[in-house]
């Protein structure tokens, strides 16, 4: 937190600001924390000298800075807000807060806007060596499975490119159900995976733990999808001899030769976003990882044109409690949502379809395929819009 606070400080005295402060996103998607040190009297959730101020993103200028991912600036009477936000590769790690006495001129706001993309730099860089960041982000408290489950995660939720756009949110049921994303970017190939133990609560974490230990395993030894599949399945089935599976789709995407192919493991077909219109893919389904040890896996080709939108879900989001969702509807209608607001607005609407008594974990991956030749992605502040 040092080297956060350092930085606004040395910001608030190059412009001039009373204040200037760090608000990070909670785990819900529905907050921001404030993060600073305890005084009296103090509202705040604290741990010794830390503190964690919940901010609620509905009708807020933090919340409209985090989904436009734009600066946004609020005159008062007394003095002037800057809201800016902290992004990373379309990663919405927060937003930074400036509070100044006089309006500012467009080169200050410029100014506020590259700290704030700076600070993403050093949030991510400084959140490996502590807990703070993690225990801010915790608006209410974690179980053993779902502590479990969430070090399963990617670093990073969101992940902006030249040819693509990618973003998942999971939404843990009461008792945990073992799902998981992930996804690595190479110089040539995206590999991402989405998979669903089976079972609940440290069961299910502890099924995941295996398999998505086992992909990665695979994945960074140089295996091509199949073995990367077959050497999963192995190791699950080796360690789960009660009867432990894992459901899953493994994908991966040639950015050079822009194609793409995907492993099913008895998983729920993705859906596809092309040309206004939204439909399951044909995939042929292979058994869940874990079941049969010796089962060679068939890798299917998963068509893609620029514009496409593909979006990979759990089972959770089709329960019987979820299933007046329409959610080819709220895809199409979702369409010009950044990936990252669009799959938490998809998991906002089973939460609420349920009275947020999901029975299963609901986990959600939007891949936007932009396509053309590999190239830099380039952004000013914020995320690509």
């Amino acid at each position: 937190m040092s080297a956060v606070e350092v930085l606004g400080a040395r910001l608030a005295e190059a412009v001039g600001a009373r204040e200037a402060s760090f608000l990070i996103a909670d785990f819900s998607g529905q907050a921001l924390v404030r993060l600073g040190h305890a005084t009296d009297g103090t509202t705040a959730r604290t741990q010794g000298r830390e503190t964690a101020e919940r901010v609620p993103l509905a009708g807020s200028p933090h919340g409209r800075v985090i989904a436009t991912q734009t600066v946004e600036v609020e005159r008062g009477a007394s003095e002037t807000r800057v809201f800016a936000p902290v992004t990373n590769r379309g990663e919405a790690i927060g937003v930074l807060e400036v509070n100044l006495l006089e309006t500012p001129d467009e080169g200050t706001v410029a100014d506020i806007a590259l700290a704030a993309h700076t600070l993403a730099y050093v949030v991510i860089a400084n959140r490996r060596f502590t807990d703070l960041f993690s225990w801010g982000q915790r608006s209410v408290p974690l179980s053993l499975a779902a502590e479990i489950q969430h070090r399963l995660l990617p670093g990073s939720y969101t992940c902006e490119a030249g040819q693509f756009t990618l973003a998942a949110w999971l939404e843990p049921a009461g008792n945990v159900g073992g799902d998981t994303f992930d996804f690595a970017l190479e110089r040539d190939t995206l590999h991402l995976s989405m998979t669903d133990a089976m079972g609940h609560e440290v069961e299910a974490a502890v099924l995941a733990t295996v398999l998505v230990g086992a992909l990665r395993n695979a994945r960074r030894a140089g295996a091509d999808l199949a073995e990367q599949a077959s050497r999963a399945n192995t190791g699950l089935a080796s360690f789960a001899d009660r009867g432990g599976f894992v459901t899953g789709q493994l994908g991966r995407v040639d950015l050079r030769a822009q194609t793409a192919t995907i492993v099913n493991a008895g998983h729920p077909p993705p859906l596809r976003l092309r040309d206004g219109r939204v439909e399951p893919l044909e995939l042929e389904a292979d058994p869940p990882f874990g079941i049969l040890g010796d089962y060679d896996y068939r890798v299917q080709t998963l068509p893609l044109e620029p514009g496409d939108r593909i979006v990979f879900l759990t089972d959770g989001m089709l329960e019987r409690n979820a299933e007046r969702v329409d959610i080819p509807s709220i895809i199409a209608a979702d369409r010009d949502l950044h990936p990252r607001e669009a799959v938490q607005h998809l998991s906002h609407v089973i939460i609420e379809a349920t009275n947020g008594q999901l029975r299963d974990d609901a986990t959600a991956l939007c891949f936007d395929w932009h396509g053309g030749p590999p190239h830099q992605r380039t952004t000013s502040s914020g995320a690509d819009s």
